[in-house]
């Protein structure tokens, strides 16, 4: 398996070659911002790329969201786009070394980018970045996929085993209203961080 390092996801980038890319923002996450009336809420989005959710988002008044990408590239072309997004909320930084916290992490594409062997890691960081009562949203691949390079596939059975001893599960479920080339193959999911968990 390749090393999925900064100059990876860049060269894909340059090449083009982001299969994950839909454009714009997706329909389920589009349905859960709209129905937020909390503009102030931190808002993360990691692995953001070229963070379509950030941009929607800063659009509706939404002055707290933070986008972070282990490569510069996506980052530059986002301010060059949105130049009145606020620098300081444009991490080029690694995921894992992140140490702010949030009200609300958006999962897009981001789990299913990294090895499969850092999913328990994935999990014990969104619980550590977020504050209490806060919450991960967003969507992951019902969907075998491919088991050597990325999008890395997965099932709700093993998903549940990572998330279980952290997060009170809200919504888990398929997504109704996924896009057509998605469509019966993406968990939504809403998680709210455990006040508790147990050593």
């Amino acid at each position: 398996m390749q090393i999925l390092n900064e100059n990876y996801w860049t060269e894909r980038y340059q090449l083009g070659n982001t299969g994950w890319d839909t454009g714009s923002i997706t329909t389920p996450l589009k349905t859960y911002f709209d129905q937020l009336s909390d503009k102030n809420i931190k808002i993360l989005i990691p692995g953001s790329g070229n963070s379509y959710e950030a941009s929607y988002l800063f659009k509706q008044g939404f002055s707290e969201v933070y986008i972070v990408d282990i490569s510069q590239y996506p980052l530059t072309k986002f301010k060059e786009q949105f130049p009145h997004f606020p620098s300081d909320q444009i991490l080029h930084q690694d995921f894992f070394a992140l140490s702010e916290s949030f009200d609300l992490i958006v999962e897009q594409t981001f789990f299913c980018a990294l090895n499969p062997k850092l999913r328990p890691a994935y999990v014990r960081k969104m619980y550590e970045l977020l504050n209490i009562r806060g919450k991960l949203v967003g969507l992951l691949f019902d969907d075998p996929l491919y088991d050597d390079h990325p999008p890395f596939g997965g099932n709700r059975e093993e998903y549940r085993q990572y998330f279980t001893p952290y997060f009170h599960f809200q919504t888990f479920e398929t997504a109704y209203n996924s896009i057509p080339p998605r469509q019966g193959r993406e968990l939504f999911i809403n998680l709210m961080k455990k006040e508790h968990i147990k050593d």
